[in-house]
């Protein structure tokens, strides 16, 4: 990896660590760019409404990585598909008990 995309790399992950700390509000959509020194620009996209994530990664060279989380009473699922196109879903649920006597 040369010196440059070393650098771009570095700032696309800065740029995802401050908008991935920030707070959930109901329908708040954020978009971040970082541009290199060779002009190569990563992108990522966050939608955020009521619980649910909706993200969107593009790197310099074009190739894009999403995740989705749906929350619902009970349930999250989280499906996270990478640049290769290859998706992974996890799917946990929530249950109260009452307490035994």
């Amino acid at each position: 990896m040369t010196q440059s995309a070393s650098l771009l790399a570095l700032a696309a992950a800065a740029a995802l660590l401050m908008t991935a700390s920030l707070p959930a509000e109901a329908g708040r959509l954020r978009q971040t760019s970082v541009t290199g020194p060779q002009g190569k620009t990563a992108t990522r996209t966050v939608a955020r409404d009521h619980g649910d994530v909706q993200s969107g990664v593009t790197g310099p060279n074009g190739k894009t990585a999403s995740r989705v989380v749906d929350r619902s009473p009970g349930q999250t699922t989280a499906t996270v598909t990478g640049p290769n196109g290859q998706s992974v879903t996890r799917t946990s649920t929530r249950s109260t008990t009452s307490p035994q006597p």
